[in-house]
């Protein structure tokens, strides 16, 4: 991401919601859970560990949602109860091997579809909520 986005829009050659989208992105907070890193740019806070308490307060600041990605932060947030919803997007590509998407085998979470939708280049989106958890 910090490779590519914050000069992103220089280049001539992209598409004008890229262009957008690249401005946004150097505007928006951003915060990094690392245990190597230590500082970051770009408008980022590193984070060393998954705080519950922190990420409540991060949650209740105005200004949107939070979005995550990689299994192992996906299974600590859900671990400690932190995530609201998922936006998973398939691709069409079989690797035949690879980490699974969740690794939090002591959690349950009943989900309740809320969308579906499909992209021209075959990737499909599959937006839950969370429906309850046992």
């Amino acid at each position: 991401m910090a490779r590519y986005w914050p000069t992103a829009d220089k280049d001539p050659d992209i598409s004008a919601p890229m262009v957008e989208f690249a401005g946004i992105w150097r505007e928006m907070p951003k915060f990094v859970f690392s245990l190597t890193l230590t500082q970051a740019s770009w408008n980022t806070t590193v984070i060393p560990d998954v705080v519950p308490e922190q990420i409540a307060e991060l949650k209740a600041r105005p200004g949107g949602d939070i979005a995550l990605s990689g299994a192992n932060l996906a299974s600590t947030f859900m671990r400690h109860g932190l995530v609201d919803e998922f936006r998973i997007l398939v691709h069409p590509v079989v690797l035949g091997q690879g980490r699974p998407l969740f690794e939090a085998p002591d959690v349950r979470m009943d989900l309740r579809l809320e969308e579906t939708r499909t992209f021209g280049n075959g990737v499909v989106l599959l937006h839950y909520s969370r429906g309850g958890e046992r």
